[in-house]
């Protein structure tokens, strides 16, 4: 029989100690306490072979995040998982980017902690190597692109921490390139079907009768080319998470489908008849203003209010600026490790720009610039020539060439746009899948740039 972890259990509340230690001695854990920070390290010093310190974030004289650190350092590969009060997210999150496992907010049941707790012990009893949360997302998500300290980004990880323990439907909302598929990820795994499975799917990708056979699965023979029985994503995400991406473009029939199974967790296959139950937590995202599809008439209310139980608005890249230095120092250090470059910094005059650009493309457009500026960067500092380097000259069908390396970031992406702007004799829709923008991001841009009044509105709803 494998040995089960040992666990030392940190607070400065007696009752917290005896309790939540009651609970995991009946579950055979090993279990032993400390009623401060320093305790704590005595122990650890003394004994040294714990898996697991449980520690409350405050604390008199040591607090959580002391701790933390200092046993971060010493004893390298104990998890740690952080208490905390409700009104304390935001230290947590501060833990968690320190390399703290998982957090539960206090008052907490008991099977909350212990459901944690077992995934980590058959982890252990596997042999499989558990990152910490912050490298494990990092490697398998990019979860870099959510680095920030700003007051906008450090609200949405509040958020994604507070609701990534419930079970309610969410929706995330954004400019594209912000993040929102990222975040799905991140509460899937904060969340307690981490280890169930997360599906997603993109419901602009589809038309309607193949987005419901995507969602609900088929039966053989339902529609041409049906030769078998197929699952659907809701099979799929049974006991996990389902992720829908775009899902204002979801055809009104298909929205109806959707509201029922939301509503009753219960739907049939395509051509089929049997009624089939999940378990599904849903998450969905897009960049649609989806208030006014619904006065429009093309999207339901009340899906809305299904999916949008917990709302998380992702801020775009331009209302965050104090966060771009970190963003292009971390690409940067990413971007020279993987192509074995040797660029020690961004000048100064180079890092006014990015910061002073617009970003319409968000982080996604931020990150390309930085990978395009390391490949042709040939020093040691990446300068402002860099960054336009990759677009010294681009061809048009019509032999036109457009000259951009000696225009800052703002006048090239005015030439850019009017160059794919004349390209597509002004449609804003063909432009805008051209620059792989949203077209409320093109109109916008192009107001901001003195390429269209805003005035022209209905002129743009008649195109």
């Amino acid at each position: 029989m494998s040995q089960k972890l040992k666990i030392l259990l940190v607070d400065d509340e007696l009752n917290m100690l005896e309790s939540l230690g009651d609970v995991l001695r009946i579950e055979k854990y090993m279990v032993a306490t400390a009623s401060s920070g320093e305790e704590a390290i005595a122990r650890l010093e003394k004994e040294g072979n714990f898996d697991l310190m449980i520690t409350d974030l405050k604390m008199p004289k040591m607090n959580g995040l002391d701790l933390l650190e200092r046993v971060s350092k010493s004893h390298p590969n104990l998890e740690v998982i952080v208490l905390t009060g409700h009104g304390s997210v935001e230290s947590a999150v501060q833990a968690m980017r320190r390399g703290a496992h998982d957090f539960l907010l206090k008052p907490f049941q008991p099977e909350e902690a212990l459901q944690i707790i077992a995934r980590l012990d058959q982890k252990k009893k596997g042999g499989v190597e558990d990152n910490t949360f912050m490298r494990e997302l990092s490697q398998t998500y990019g979860f870099d692109s959510i680095i920030g300290n700003s007051p906008a980004i450090m609200d949405v990880f509040k958020k994604v921490a507070t609701a990534a323990k419930s079970n309610a439907s969410i929706l995330i909302t954004g400019e594209s390139g912000t993040g929102k598929e990222l975040v799905a990820h991140v509460v899937h795994y904060f969340s307690n079907r981490a280890n169930r499975p997360f599906i997603k799917t993109s419901c602009a990708a589809f038309g309607e009768g193949v987005l419901e056979s995507e969602l609900f699965g088929h039966e053989r023979g339902a529609f041409t080319h049906a030769v078998e029985q197929r699952k659907g994503r809701f099979e799929l995400a049974d006991r996990g998470t389902l992720f829908l991406d775009e899902v204002g473009d979801i055809p009104l029939h298909t929205q109806t489908k959707l509201v029922r199974v939301l509503q009753t967790k219960e739907f049939e296959r395509v051509g089929g008849t049997d009624t089939l139950k999940v378990d599904v937590r849903m998450i969905a995202a897009t960049h649609r203003n989806i208030k006014q599809m619904i006065g429009e008439g093309r999207f339901r209310e009340d899906l809305f209010y299904r999916l949008n139980v917990i709302p998380i608005h992702l801020p775009a890249l331009r209302d965050r600026q104090e966060d771009i230095p970190l963003l292009v120092n971390h690409f940067l250090a990413q971007l020279t490790r993987e192509m074995g470059k040797k660029i020690e910094r961004v000048a100064d005059s180079a890092m006014d720009e990015l910061v002073n650009h617009s970003w319409p493309g968000n982080i996604r457009e931020l990150r390309n610039v930085i990978e395009r500026a390391v490949v042709f960067c040939e020093g040691r500092q990446l300068k402002v020539d860099d960054l336009h380097a990759d677009r010294i000259t681009e061809s048009s069908d019509d032999g036109h060439t457009l000259k951009l390396k000696s225009l800052s970031l703002q006048e090239a992406e005015s030439a850019l746009i009017t160059h794919c702007l004349n390209q597509t004799k002004w449609n804003l829709s063909k432009t805008a899948k051209l620059l792989e923008i949203s077209r409320g991001t093109l109109y916008s841009k192009m107001v901001k740039l003195g390429l269209r009044d805003s005035e022209d509105d209905e002129a743009m709803e008649e195109e």
